[in-house]
């Protein structure tokens, strides 16, 4: 009942209501345009041509369409899905390292936000173009043509148009849903293309054990391990590293302020999601266009590249590692922490402030973030691996299981933050709420 009550409670609040609303409506448009095909080619036929094939780039493009919820194989208007605008972030985010004049504007406030943001737009149109051109391309020439009604430049640079176009409004929908709905927009977009394909992989999975392809233990297995995944994400996902923080008394006037304790409260996995969707997108870039060109040697670095395969494990571990250190270093930042501290009286027992207060913070950071990191790497990598060997009929790894608890959580988390601001009661109820007095 205290449940239901909650989900009622969001609906006696007209901005929460209007606010859940405009999500689901703008994300229904999402997956609606998601069927709707690029014109002058075949989808369905280039679907069933590129499912049929096992193993390699088949179960390549499996991973992959599971960003676009399926739009990918039929190459709808969305088939490339969100994935350029993550690759542009990446590359705008690393660039504010590189580029002091970028790194610069990134501390501009709210006018440098905008222009990042602006120029993280430009950069997804260019990606966009360059992989609708590299598809078109590789559809041409795959199976003799035929895909396709007419070749040439004419539907190459339709193509490129229209998934440009389905890329960059799906772009629009997420900014809007960031903006006017409730959580963050990108990473509902990518929530609902992964659970848009629970039915269909649900409704296979039955047949498989009717016709005896998969044996019911082998089922029973997979689905309590993917029970267990979803509490440990849970679990971690809200751990938390609390350092202990003290203020000294001041006296001010008459009044005495200060004197309490609390505590600083650092994430075990500060970087979420973005990790594993920032390795994927990397990943995505180069092997989509192998995917649609024949060429047997370009075939043969693309199978290098699908997912359960050495090559594969060894790179998508090491971008885990690497932006759970890097977005942690660009989210939070230790001497700004120390400093603030400083300046309102407040020290770590034992430590002294300054300097070896944010030598504390980040070697506390550094430990806990390579948790997070092997937290991440074991949730994302060992389900693939366990269901590549396996030949579980539908991918539905640890990824995609992270991605869509984590946006769950966060989302809800939102929701909660609006119902507790006006004195309703949450989801996660008083245990929640201790946390946040804290």
């Amino acid at each position: 009942m205290g449940l239901l009550q909650s989900f009622q409670n969001i609906f006696k609040i007209a901005e929460l209501k209007s606010r859940v609303f405009f999500t689901i409506v703008l994300l229904a448009v999402y997956r609606i345009g998601a069927h709707i095909p690029t014109p002058g080619i075949n989808g369905d036929e280039l679907n069933r041509f590129l499912t049929a094939k096992a193993g390699g780039i088949g179960g390549l493009m499996n991973f992959f369409d599971m960003f676009s919820g399926g739009a990918l194989t039929r190459l709808t208007i969305f088939a490339l899905g969100i994935m350029p605008y993550i690759s542009a972030s990446i590359i705008l985010q690393l660039l504010t390292v590189v580029i002091p004049a970028l790194g610069k504007l990134a501390k501009e406030g709210e006018h440098g936000r905008k222009k990042i943001v602006q120029y993280t737009r430009y950069g997804t149109v260019i990606i966009s173009a360059i992989q609708s051109l590299g598809i078109a391309i590789g559809i041409e020439n795959m199976n003799n043509g035929a895909f396709i009604q007419h070749g040439g430049w004419g539907f190459r640079l339709m193509t490129m148009v229209t998934l440009t176009s389905g890329t960059a409004f799906i772009m629009w929908l997420g900014e809007q849903i960031t903006e006017r709905g409730i959580g963050n927009g990108i990473s509902l977009i990518i929530f609902a293309g992964i659970v848009a394909r629970f039915p269909n992989a649900i409704i296979n999975t039955f047949r498989m054990v009717r016709a005896g392809e998969l044996s019911l233990i082998l089922l029973i297995v997979i689905v309590a391990m993917m029970v267990a995944v979803v509490a440990i994400i849970v679990f971690v996902e809200r751990g938390q590293r609390k350092i202990p923080v003290q203020y000294a008394k001041r006296i001010v006037g008459r009044k005495v302020y200060g004197g309490q304790s609390t505590h600083l409260p650092l994430k075990v996995n500060t970087s979420g999601v973005i990790p594993p969707i920032f390795a994927s997108s990397i990943l995505v870039f180069p092997a989509t266009i192998a995917g649609f060109t024949p060429i047997p040697w370009v075939q043969s670095i693309a199978k290098q590249f699908a997912p359960g395969t050495v090559l594969h494990t060894i790179l998508y571990v090491g971008m885990i590692f690497f932006f759970c250190y890097f977005y942690t270093a660009i989210i939070f930042n230790p001497v700004d922490i120390a400093d603030n501290l400083k300046k309102y009286g407040g020290f770590i027992p034992g430590v002294r402030p300054g300097n070896r207060t944010s030598d504390y913070i980040y070697k506390v950071l550094s430990r806990i973030t390579f948790g997070g990191a092997v937290y991440l790497a074991v949730i994302c990598v060992l389900p693939e691996f366990l269901i590549t060997n396996f030949g579980v009929p539908f991918y539905f790894g640890g990824t995609s299981l992270l991605i869509v608890v984590g946006v769950a959580l966060d989302t809800i988390s939102q929701i909660e933050s609006h119902l507790v601001t006006r004195s309703y009661e949450g989801f996660l109820r008083k245990g929640r709420l201790r946390g946040r007095r804290g």
